[in-house]
This record gives C-alpha cells, structure tokens and sequence, in this order.
C-alpha cells in the first residue's frame, strides 16, 4: 500500500471573513484539504453563498 506524501490535513472553518471566492481560492491553493462551516451561526442563505463560492473556488 502506498501511502500520499504528506499525512497532516489542514482544515478551516469558513466564515464572514473567509466566505469570497478569492479568500477560498487562496486557502485551497495554500494546502487546505477540509472546509468547515459552522451551522450554529448564521442563516441557510449565507451558507448555501459560501457552498457556491467554494465550490467555484476549487475548480
């Protein structure tokens, strides 16, 4: 079995500050490997803005 080069996951919860494509696209291209939202703040419009933005960022 052969295992990735590198173990460690990085993983970052999404927020106002980090919710634009651009900010996203940086994080994706700086190694992030997870995107948390954190549903306990917030409304559904805001996070179904940041699904659509980090999925337009990672492609």
């Amino acid at each position: 079995m052969k295992l990735p080069a590198h173990k460690t996951k990085i993983v970052c919860t999404i927020g106002p500050a980090s919710g634009t494509t651009g900010v996203m696209a940086d994080m994706i291209r700086a190694g992030m490997n997870v995107a948390r939202l954190n549903f306990s703040h917030g409304d559904f419009p805001s996070h179904e803005k940041m699904i659509q933005n980090l999925r337009e960022a990672a492609r």
